[in-house]
């Protein structure tokens, strides 16, 4: 590879001649001709000729990201200063439209009851860096609450609202909350829990309750304290900077109880402006946001785009499937979120003509299955997919700037150590760093698969990792003498894939594969093809032990939904599309698959429930492949395979 002086020389010379005018094509070949002088490497001059373009789009992102989060390090600049400087732009626009209501707030009234949030929290006695816990379904107050505790340096505990009991609980005493709002919608949840939450816990109800169930709850009625509170500015209570807790998101908790991730405002500001950046929004864009706002994605890459850009941002209670094009429609939305599962649903519904008559040319998030993203665009019209890859509280995250189909992001080919993020061996089952004899990590090469890891520098805003608000689950997400001694590094927990042009691909969550006759097998993989065949429906795929054989058998949980599911028809499909390691052992269907607020699959009670017909009340079928066909697992038939009486 060249030296970074002789690729410095090269963009220079790059970046003169753009400035000068000069059309890419002769930018382009100047850059060719200087690498290839330099270097004589023809296939790194192939590398450098495909990438030089989207690469200097990435530098010209980060660099723009780097610089408004110096200036705001500078002027000590907080998330409601970065705020108050948007409003003070358009007072009148519309910030936050409520689909559930029609309700539009503009600017300066998303501002106005963030003051009375603040003045009402500085009644109740709580000061910088105590926490609130937020739990009700998505609506614009809840961005109004958190940004306006923001403002006299409280933090917000952003809770899930499908959580309850046990997970409720942890969550509470995982901040360390000392007050409680909730959703009137969500009573019956928090009465569940309420004798076990302490007194000391101040408790607010926002929406319709009477007086006697406020009381049973311990609760007061938020809205009207709200009402008389003042709009003014509050008084300057802290001195909370850009790198101080803005508030606290918890993870999905797929694998077990959430953690409470820790957002500083210079996060906050980083996440919205990649993908404000990145993805060419504009001030003038209407946001379409189905995503709940107790997660990162609506809460900051959505929501963000109105405090920080002036964006207009219509929020939806819950997705629905049916009603989102004719919401974008009907709001001229040209951005949407997705997440997950989402864009399969859509299509899995049927043809409508709002699919066609919006005007969203953008359709921005993560999880947009390859087989997914080309029958999108082409049924819906979207011009461009903004694909990304990110964890809440990552410092690794990468995105696909240029459209490259099924790619989640990109790592420079050319100057790999401007943004220092990487691919390093794992072992497949047990995700053990691979070292060498020196004990630093191997980095993978193109076409290895392995796991992406960020070098931390807490002095960067981009590279820092701040961790939960658990110590012990911070120093899981850590390793050290990864490149150099000495050094550290954010674990992300998921395996990519990087091809020659640094075209990174998302291949598997951690744990997720599992190995099979002598062959790995990428549960994704195996998810998307068996969806595909099943016109979409929810399949999770996991490898589950059989006593006595080597490895874990395939095991896919299957929604079957309205219809009937036929095992001979979907047996036949399946020899066809996948080879015998990898198509499943055993097939349990259920009503539907259980999936977080966020779509993805829950897969931990999935495995510990296995292929035992005594643990679960679905239909769970054995593939007999002397018979040819799936069978019904019964007791006899288990006890036989258990045994080891009939191979697999």
């Amino acid at each position: 590879m060249p030296s970074v002086a002789h690729i410095l020389v090269t963009l220079a010379v790059l970046g003169v001649l753009r400035f000068s005018g000069a059309p890419w094509s002769w930018s382009l070949a100047a850059g060719v001709v200087g690498v290839y002088l330099g270097m004589r490497h023809w296939r790194y001059l192939y590398v450098v000729a495909r990438t030089i373009k989207r690469d200097l789009t990435g530098l010209y992102v980060l660099l723009r990201v780097k610089r408004d989060i110096r200036h705001h390090l500078r002027r000590g600049g907080t998330i409601p200063s970065v705020f108050r400087q948007t409003a003070a732009r358009h007072p009148d626009k519309p910030a936050l439209v409520c689909e559930a209501t029609g309700q539009s707030w503009s600017f300066a009234q998303l501002d106005g009851l963030s003051n009375a949030v603040a003045h009402w929290a500085l009644e109740q006695g709580w000061a910088p860096g105590h926490v609130v816990a937020l739990y009700m379904e998505s609506r614009p107050l809840l961005v109004a609450l958190w940004l306006g505790l923001a403002k006299v340096g409280v933090e917000a505990a952003l809770i899930n609202y499908n959580l309850r009991r046990r997970a409720l609980l942890h969550c509470m005493e995982a901040s360390g909350s000392r007050g409680f709002v909730f959703g009137a919608e969500l009573a019956d949840a928090v009465a569940e829990v309420s004798g076990s939450l302490s007194d000391s816990i101040l408790r607010f109800c926002s929406g319709d309750l009477s007086v006697d169930r406020l009381a049973s709850l311990s609760a007061q009625p938020l809205d009207p304290l709200l009402s008389t509170a003042s709009r003014l500015t509050p008084p300057s209570t802290h001195n909370k900077g850009f790198n101080d807790k803005l508030f606290y998101i918890y993870t999905s908790g797929t694998t077990g109880l959430p953690k409470a991730a820790i957002i500083v405002h210079s996060r906050y500001y980083r996440i919205a402006a990649f993908g404000h950046y990145g993805y060419r929004m504009r001030h003038d864009d209407v946001l379409y946001n189905c995503l709940p706002l107790y997660h990162s994605a609506g809460n900051i890459m959505g929501v963000g785009q109105c405090l920080i850009y002036g964006m207009t941002v219509v929020v939806k209670k819950k997705f629905s499937a049916s009603q989102f094009w004719d919401d974008c429609v009907k709001y001229n939305c040209t951005v949407v979120q997705y997440i997950g599962e989402i864009c399969r649903y859509l299509l899995s519904q049927p043809v409508r003509p709002s699919e066609t008559r919006h005007r969203v040319r953008l359709a921005v998030g993560n999880g947009l299955r390859p087989s997914v993203w080309e029958a999108f665009t082409e049924r819906f019209r979207v011009a461009e997919i903004g694909e990304f890859y990110g964890a809440t509280e990552c410092n690794c995250s990468v995105a696909n700037l240029d459209g490259k189909v099924g790619a989640c992001g990109f790592s420079s080919r050319i100057l790999p150590s401007v943004y220092p993020v990487r691919l390093v061996r794992v072992e497949e089952e047990s995700m053990e760093l691979v070292r060498d004899e020196t004990g630093l990590c191997v980095l993978c090469e193109p076409g290895q698969p392995g796991l992406l890891v960020g070098r931390i520098n807490q002095q960067d805003p981009l590279r820092r990792f701040d961790g939960y608000a658990s110590q012990e689950a911070t120093s899981k997400k850590i390793a050290h003498d990864i490149f150099r001694k000495g050094d550290s590094v954010y674990l992300s927990g998921d395996v990519l894939v990087m091809d020659e042009l640094g075209y990174m691909y998302f291949r598997d969550r951690s744990g997720d594969t599992f190995r099979w006759r002598g062959e790995n097998v990428s549960t994704t993989e195996v998810e998307e093809t068996l969806s595909t065949l099943l016109e979409q429906t929810d399949v999770a795929v996991y490898g589950v032990p059989v006593p006595g054989v080597e490895g874990k058998a395939g095991m896919a949980a299957i929604a079957e939904g309205a219809g009937r599911f036929d095992c001979d028809t979907f047996l036949r499909e399946v020899q066809q599309a996948l080879p015998p390691y990898a198509q499943p052992i055993f097939l349990r269907i259920s009503p539907q698959v259980d999936t977080t607020g966020t779509f993805k699959i829950r897969k931990t009670r999935l495995r510990r429930e296995g292929f035992d017909p005594h643990c679960s009340p679905d239909r769970i079928y054995f593939l007999n492949r002397r018979a040819g066909r799936y069978e019904a697992l019964d007791e006899d038939l288990y006890q036989a395979i258990v045994e080891g009486r009939i191979p697999l």
